[in-house]
């Protein structure tokens, strides 16, 4: 593949995957009362998947995407690697620290979660930032290949004291036995002894993220965008469908991250931003995706928002409030539950416009 030299034109469609993925992720994540939830917005209980564990993966692929994108293109213009490497490093530590403040309610440090959404999205960032920079794509392929297949045989062969080699329960896993050990207190709140975004799972998220580094090579090569768009396609397939044969062996899971879901996950985002290129900057369906764009745009900001908002507005009893008031007496409980969701949804999306029409854009 020959790389294009010059700055790449800018593609809608990434910002509006991007969009669909964190409006999906706000969705999901706010529920009116979780126990009432539809099947598919809510994360799959251990093996297997939903729509839900779709997010997370495909944020962290839009991510890889573009690092190739944005330092390829600076790197084309002459900027040095060190200097994009300690830009990334500065990015990735705010992510990082705004990561903690999501989850530093209430304040004890004791208990503070050290690794979570945005701190997995800033690690996995940063390294896979420094992979493409340092790295050909031969050596980019190897580490993407090195860390799946480590992650794999770490979780089958590495024995846990009291369990053995090979177990994959909740219980029984490795990377359950290792954030136990290291995390200690300052694991998940709803697990407390095991963080779904831990210690070692994180390597197969790096290799996610290295998917979408993959993708972006393939955007940035001189071909015609409808021949980008089939290979992608065609890649996507693959990938996918490796993903479900190794699930005969490992099973899809997100909360381990297994390798059979890093390919499979990574397989669908390539699928999907494929025909997001298609209809959105092919074909020109652009003014139809419009909002999607204007969260996408602004990812970070509409994720923060989120996030802080449900938790005062659950600490002050103000969502219960709203809810019993405005949603329960209307639906059943299953779309009671939904157009609270629904209705967050479009209050965060209000937020976004507002931040969209003056220019204001949380960059990191």
């Amino acid at each position: 593949m020959t790389p294009i030299n010059a700055t790449p034109k800018r593609l809608v469609s990434l910002d509006a995957f991007r969009g669909a993925t964190i409006a999906l992720m706000v969705l999901v994540n706010d529920p009116g009362n979780g126990h009432d939830s539809y099947a598919p917005l809510k994360h799959s209980a251990w093996n297997g998947w939903t729509i839900t564990d779709v997010v997370f993966p495909s944020f962290l692929w839009i991510v890889g995407v573009a690092i190739t994108l944005s330092l390829g293109s600076r790197l084309a213009v002459g900027v040095s690697k060190a200097t994009l490497l300690g830009q990334a490093a500065r990015r990735a530590l705010i992510l990082y620290v705004l990561g903690l403040i999501v989850y530093a309610w209430p304040l004890d440090l004791s208990t503070q979660r050290l690794l979570g959404v945005l701190q997995r999205i800033a690690i996995c960032y940063f390294i896979a930032a420094a992979i493409y920079l340092y790295c050909n794509l031969r050596s980019q392929l190897l580490w993407l290949a090195g860390l799946l297949v480590v992650y794999w045989a770490m979780m089958t062969l590495v024995p846990v004291p009291g369990f053995g080699a090979g177990r994959l329960d909740v219980e029984g896993n490795l990377a359950h036995y290792v954030d136990r050990i290291v995390l200690g207190a300052h694991n998940y709140h709803s697990t407390k002894t095991w963080d779904p975004e831990g210690i070692l799972s994180t390597l197969p998220a790096i290799a996610t993220a290295l998917l979408g580094v993959m993708a972006g090579h393939l955007l940035r090569t001189r071909r015609e965008l409808t021949e980008r768009v089939t290979w992608m396609f065609v890649a996507g397939n693959a990938l996918t469908a490796l993903g479900l044969i190794c699930d005969m062996w490992l099973p899809i899971n997100k909360k381990l991250w297994t390798t059979s879901f890093s390919l499979f996950m990574g397989g669908l985002d390539f699928v999907i931003l494929a025909l997001f290129i298609w209809l959105i900057d092919h074909l020109g369906y652009q003014r139809y995706v419009r909002p999607l764009v204007i969260m996408g745009m602004n990812s970070i900001a509409v994720y923060m928002a989120s996030e802080l908002g449900d938790e005062i507005l659950g600490e002050t009893g103000w969502h219960k409030a709203i809810y019993n008031a405005v949603f329960a007496p209307n639906f059943s409980p299953a779309n009671a539950s939904l157009a609270y969701a629904v209705a967050y949804v479009l209050a965060m999306y209000g937020i976004a416009y507002f931040l969209y029409r003056r220019k204001w854009f949380l960059r990191v």
